[in-house]
């Protein structure tokens, strides 16, 4: 009950924030792309996708370890958060920032589209609905499949596209804001040579064997 009332709290408190931004003029992301055009088409990520403008993704850590927090993370900020979670860029929030930067200019270059919606369908295309646990019966461990909550599958799809972005940079001398832009574009397609589409259907596939 408490965790209902938890939700329509920060469901009304959204839909404030989003009215004040309706009415005032603010700022586009990296001072050149506009967050209030970007569509999000899965109805069941709509709510967990912060798209509320913002100049400089950086909340300074407001949300860290607070419960339910995460909606409250603008998206580029998340996706920042995930690379600076892989082994290359561990703590260096400024090299991070610089790649997501970049590659958000490699993006509207070769695609001519607001490459925060490149984003959006990236992550509905990376998203896995199903995945796999474990059960105990009588000492055995039984895998089964679960349905995956809406802000873990945010969550997974961006560690996906990271990861698939960093692994994909050792590979070659391409730059990391090179790959994550080739990574998003493929994704954003729901193409499978993207990483990231690659590991959600074989999750799906693990968890349809497992049900």
């Amino acid at each position: 009950m408490a965790e209902a009332e938890s939700e329509d709290e920060i469901s009304e408190e959204q839909r404030k924030r989003e009215r004040l931004y309706e009415e005032l003029e603010m700022p586009l992301l990296f001072d050149k792309y506009d967050m209030k055009e970007v569509e999000v088409k899965d109805p069941g990520l709509d709510r967990y996708i912060n798209l509320l403008p913002i100049l400089v993704p950086h909340s300074g850590g407001e949300h860290a370890k607070k419960r339910f927090e995460k909606e409250k993370i603008s998206i580029i900020e998340r996706l920042i958060n995930h690379i600076m979670r892989t082994q290359e860029y561990t703590g260096k929030k400024m090299k991070s920032y610089n790649s997501i930067k970049d590659a958000m200019d490699e993006i509207h270059e070769r695609t001519e589209e607001n490459p925060v919606q490149i984003l959006v369908r990236a992550i509905e295309n990376s998203a896995p609905r199903e995945e796999t646990t474990q059960i105990t019966y009588g000492g055995i461990s039984v895998p089964k499949a679960v349905d995956v909550s809406p802000c873990r599958r945010i969550s997974l799809a961006l560690s996906k596209i990271a990861q698939g972005a960093v692994n994909a940079s050792y590979k070659n001398n391409k730059d990391i804001s090179i790959c994550l832009a080739e990574e998003l574009i493929k994704a954003s397609r729901a193409d499978r040579d993207s990483f990231a589409v690659n590991k959600k259907e074989e999750t799906e596939r693990m968890a349809a064997s497992a049900r």
